[in-house]
């Protein structure tokens, strides 16, 4: 992984996407009531504390939601079609939810499914930005 992050996270998101480029997963959490955020936050929308701390997290979670894409559009050049993006729910930080595209095989693939994740490098729209993918939990 690419410790170089794009010109595009220059704001509270930050510290996700240099996680994600270097292999992990961090997520907000305010350090006054423990309340997880997504998206990321300058204030806790709970408590209205300003203290946000980064934690990292687990790449593991079950299917929220799914949809399988069968044509290109801006911004998936770096994908082949059809693709299958799937809505992850993280029970450990709050039942966040995270997108990304499923790899490898389909077989078990629904809601609720369980799945672990990892992030990689995608092109899209002429540039490699960091992202999640999930695979199916056997």
């Amino acid at each position: 992984m690419s410790t170089t992050v794009s010109h595009f996270t220059k704001g509270a998101d930050t510290p996700y996407w240099e996680a994600l480029a270097q292999g992990a997963l961090r997520l907000p959490r305010c350090r006054g009531c423990q309340q997880w955020h997504w998206p990321a936050v300058s204030r806790c929308s709970a408590c209205g504390s300003e203290e946000i701390d980064w934690f990292s997290v687990d790449l593991k979670g079950r299917i929220f939601s799914w949809i399988r894409t069968w044509q290109t559009f801006q911004g998936t050049e770096g994908l082949d079609t059809p693709f299958v993006t799937l809505l992850v729910e993280l029970p450990h930080a709050g039942n966040r939810r995270l997108m990304g595209v499923l790899e490898g095989a389909e077989t078990g693939l629904a809601i609720g499914a369980e799945v672990v994740g990892r992030a990689a490098f995608t092109r899209c729209n002429g540039e490699d930005i960091p992202a999640l993918r999930w695979s199916l939990v056997p």
